[in-house]
């Protein structure tokens, strides 16, 4: 594999793990368009995913269902169409960009946020609600009514309750574990309450995936502009994957030696060796249909610890 040119591990990764249409335009979305305003024409964004292979046809039904699903709102303009962030899908494309360019874990002052909904308290329908939106950010269900993570953000908690209608209904507090009374550590919650060992295997199998990018990148010259923009597409999409189901536990709770730590590394190593012409080919195939797109915003290069 180390003996391949850019273009070539492209081809080996497009044809071993082809990433599906709908999530390719979502991490587009969230990785490329984002930093650039909150519209993108169609056009523009059938033309970015083609050499990932991606036909207009499952573009235009990618984007179809993610506006069904709450996620882009449609704009016409004579025969030309434009997709934007839904805004209320907006906190949650920023919470996951936190999760993909900041560096895992790092920092826990011990405390554990806990959810409690007795049985009788809520309807069904907002259990299963709130159940679905935390899990999905990575909280456990120790039993019923009762969710529990460490170090989860207050303000993103507060506006995922109240996108379930759920403010107001459920009892939020924090914990810390009781000294001296000679109970098992709240450490030990993990393994009760998560089981690593698939985000462990996907976050190694990245590493082996991404490994020779890097040896090629770090070995060669800069890659062409629409190759760089592929890798890196290629690159957010699967580290994007896995931690759509890394629960992101603190460090001090995690096995160690972690292979998060790792793979936030690489995906960092790569990143900071594409951005640049990635940008040059995104830019021009946005400003062959809008020709005010704006150049990336500040927060774009405070990914992965700063750009540049």
């Amino acid at each position: 594999m180390t003996q391949l040119t850019g273009n070539q591990w492209i081809d080996h990764f497009l044809g071993t793990d082809p990433p599906r249409s709908k999530s390719l335009v979502m991490t587009m979305l969230g990785d490329a368009i984002a930093p650039h305003g909150t519209r993108l024409w169609l056009g523009s964004l059938i033309e970015l995913v083609a050499p990932m292979g991606a036909t207009e046809r499952l573009v235009r039904t990618s984007v179809f269902r993610l506006a069904q699903e709450g996620w882009l709102v449609a704009n016409r303009e004579g025969r030309r169409s434009s997709y934007a962030l839904q805004e209320a899908a907006r906190p949650r494309f920023e919470r996951a960009n936190r999760r993909i360019y900041a560096p895992p874990g790092l920092d826990w002052d011990g405390s554990w946020t806990l959810l409690l909904a007795p049985n009788g308290s809520i309807t069904a329908e907002l259990r299963a609600a709130v159940r679905k939106e935390l899990e999905w950010e990575g909280f456990a269900m120790l039993a019923p009514g009762l969710l529990v993570h460490p170090a989860f953000d207050g303000d993103s908690l507060a506006e995922i309750l109240t996108r379930v209608d759920g403010e107001g209904r459920i009892f939020v507090c924090n914990a810390n574990e009781l000294p001296g009374v000679g109970a098992r550590p709240l450490g030990e919650l993990v393994r009760e309450g998560w089981d690593l060992s698939g985000v462990m295997a996907s976050y190694r199998r990245f590493i082996d995936d991404f490994t020779p990018l890097l040896t090629l990148l770090q070995a060669g010259k800069s890659p062409a502009p629409q190759a760089a923009f592929v890798m890196r597409s290629l690159l957010i999409h699967a580290y994007r994957r896995v931690q759509l189901h890394d629960p992101m536990l603190p460090l001090d709770l995690l096995p160690q030696p972690w292979p998060g730590s790792e793979a936030y590394a690489l995906a960092q190593a790569i990143y900071r060796q594409v951005w640049a012409p990635a940008e040059e080919h995104l830019m021009q195939v946005l400003r062959r249909e809008d020709a005010g797109a704006p150049d990336a915003d500040a927060a774009f290069y405070a990914r992965f610890g700063g750009l540049r």
